[in-house]
């Protein structure tokens, strides 16, 4: 049953964010343990007090609970379990607001500075999510595979445990916690590492406050006496209404707890992710309830229409409040066990059976312990209704409140331009590099860009940029291969496979290789086997590849004559002048400018929103200024 429950941690929601606190203890007594992991939780809640308290939380805040050594082992996805040393554990889910992960990387840190000896392991559903920040300054063996259990922090500082023995890269996480006591220097990560995860703290705590948005609604007066007692419970009514469903929307036609005939104003405080969510979640409440919404025009319709919603997303909390211990006709439960379901936790067993309803039977009984965590529970609408019986509801103190209320806050940061976005992008990915096309402009030197990049390496991860990676020689030239015996003498390159991938494309562009024939064979009606016979073809076999190119030229030369007379030629570049009246003034086309006049038309009719031009250059690095 204990390995079932702890299989169960491994089928949270995608939403979650899991964090360690190891300090060094060395008693094998679980009391002992017990009284030290008391003492550097008093301290950890004492700098999470000083950094979160106002914040707002999207669902769960932080909340760490001490575990013995003889009390706790970790499940890996793989179903591996490892004993843990004692340290301080907790999860939340951050829903749809990103902030509140990175701000627990944040409070994390801060008691890594605060609190000697203590480090930090955080992981959330894509595993070591810290190094998906340093991304660009990784070392080479660091990949997915390889870095589970070796990242962490401690006094402040991220620590990347090295690799060793690449045939042996799994580490437990007691040895890796003794490598960074013991080894600090040699287990801490790169500058460059340190520094975009910095960078990316540095937001806090002062990126608190400016995610704030204060704004003026219209609600009935006993949730206005409950938003004064307790603001927190705004983010569990928002996301019960954005989530609702047919069941909820009954509760919100016949609104029994919060009726529209009393209502008041009241200002309340949103995270800018809860306020658009509630702003642009479209809903038209029934005219039976009474709401009576003023036109769209209106300058009250917008604290109008959030009161409503904010109403109903109270309403549909405390419809949901059972007192019951039972999950029958729990909402959140019949959500979690499709959830289960849609990740193979019951492992196709039949439902029903001994295994089955073993396995049923322990999520039933996590989910009753950790529900709070997992699902908006009926606990949120039992604390809900415990204050409509305890606060003080008093009308026309409330109507006399919210008289005086301050302006809201201005939203325009909902609205983002063309050029802002760039701008956020610039400042997230890097600065692009404009090519600036006017009449100066060298259509080869474009071009040059587009043949440099096709004729640069890549590999079964992507595209790189010729920057960064080795050009591809020409066709017909092979690159410097490592023998069979160096291979064995460069212990980096053992056990990998030569491959000459220029190799292996002439041969299949051998295979695929298309000779166009003479005109008679265009003419003829013959199947494949008269094709094989033909003169030209048999010419082409014989004579070397030189001939076969001058053949080609000459034919390709005549088909641009051809097409010269026509309409489609007279809309290609010709190089030098491009005026003339007959065959005999004849100009070759110029590649380059065409293709570099086609480009542009293509971006140009895009408008700036994406396109195959700009799908194209991008990962060229070569990006085109709109305005010009």
């Amino acid at each position: 049953m204990a390995k079932l429950n702890n299989l169960l941690q491994t089928y949270r929601e995608d939403d979650f964010v899991e964090y360690y606190l190891f300090p060094q203890i060395d008693s094998e007594e679980e009391k002992q343990q017990e009284a030290l992991l008391e003492g550097i939780l008093v301290k950890a809640n004492r700098v999470i007090e000083k950094f979160a308290r106002g914040y707002l939380w999207h669902k769960d805040p932080v909340q760490l609970l001490p575990r013995t050594s003889l009390s706790n082992f970790l499940t890996h996805i793989d179903g591996k379990e490892e004993r843990l040393p004692p340290h301080l554990y907790g999860v939340s889910h951050y829903g749809d607001n990103i902030e509140d992960e990175w701000f627990i990387v944040f409070l994390l840190q801060e008691i890594t500075k605060k609190v000697p000896g203590v480090i930090a392991k955080i992981y959330d559903s894509d595993g070591e999510f810290l190094l998906i920040e340093a991304a660009d300054y990784l070392p080479n063996w660091c990949n997915p595979e390889i870095c589970d259990n070796r990242v962490y922090i401690y006094e402040g500082n991220i620590h990347l445990i090295p690799l060793q023995n690449p045939e042996q890269s799994e580490i437990s996480v007691e040895k890796a916690l003794q490598e960074i006591w013991t080894q600090t220097t040699s287990t801490l990560a790169h500058q460059d590492i340190q520094n975009s995860i910095r960078n990316k703290l540095s937001l806090y705590p002062d990126n608190i406050k400016s995610n704030f948005h204060h704004a003026t609604v219209y609600v009935p007066t006993a949730l206005a006496a409950i938003l004064n007692a307790k603001p927190n419970l705004i983010s569990g009514a928002i996301q019960a209404f954005c989530n609702r469903d047919p069941v909820d929307m009954k509760a919100c036609r016949a609104m029994k707890y919060f009726p529209p005939e009393q209502r008041v104003k009241t200002r309340v405080k949103f995270t800018r992710c809860l306020y658009a969510m509630l702003l642009h979640s479209k809903y038209v409440p029934d005219r039976k309830v009474g709401w009576n919404l003023p036109p769209t025009t209106s300058k009250d319709y917008k604290e109008q229409s959030l009161g409503v919603k904010i109403a109903c997303g109270f309403e549909i909390l405390a419809v949901q409040a059972k007192p019951t211990q039972d999950v029958e006709g729990d909402k959140g439960w019949d959500q979690y066990l499709k959830s289960l379901k849609d990740k193979g936790y019951f492992q196709e067993l039949l439902e029903g059976s001994k295994d089955h309803t073993t396995r049923l039977n322990k999520a039933k009984e996590y989910y009753m312990e950790h529900r709070d965590s997992i699902h908006y529970s009926p606990a949120l609408g039992q604390e809900i209704l415990s204050l409509l019986r305890s606060c003080e509801i008093d009308h026309d103190k409330l109507q006399k409140l919210g008289q005086n209320l301050p302006p809201d806050d201005n939203d325009s940061w909902l609205d983002i331009s063309s050029e802002d976005l760039d701008k956020m992008l610039q400042d997230r990915y890097g600065q692009k590099k404009i090519f600036r096309v006017n009449e100066s402009t060298n259509a080869n030197n474009f071009a040059q860009k587009v043949n440099n990049f096709l004729n640069h390496v890549s590999d079964i991860d992507g595209a790189e940029f010729p920057e960064e990676s080795p050009i591809r020689p020409p066709r017909g030239q092979k690159k410097n291969k490592v023998s069979f015996e160096d291979t064995n003498k460069n212990q980096d390159n053992k056990n990998k496979v030569n491959f000459d991938p220029d190799s292996f494309a002439s041969a299949i562009q051998s295979i695929l290789n298309f000779v166009i024939p003479e005109d008679d064979a265009w003419e003829s009606e013959s199947d494949m086997s008269e094709y094989e016979n033909d003169e030209f073809v048999k010419e082409t076999e014989l004579n070397g590849g030189e001939e076969v190119k001058n053949k080609m030229e000459k034919y390709m030369m005549e088909m641009d004559k051809e097409l010269a007379s026509t309409t489609i030629g007279k809309s290609f570049e010709k190089k030098g002048d491009s005026s003339f009246d007959d065959i005999e003034n004849f100009k070759p086309v110029d590649i380059n400018v065409n293709a570099l006049k086609n480009i542009l038309e293509s971006y140009r009719t895009q408008m700036g929103d994406a396109g195959p031009s700009s799908t194209m250059l991008g990962p060229m690095g070569v990006h085109l200024d709109p305005k010009e």
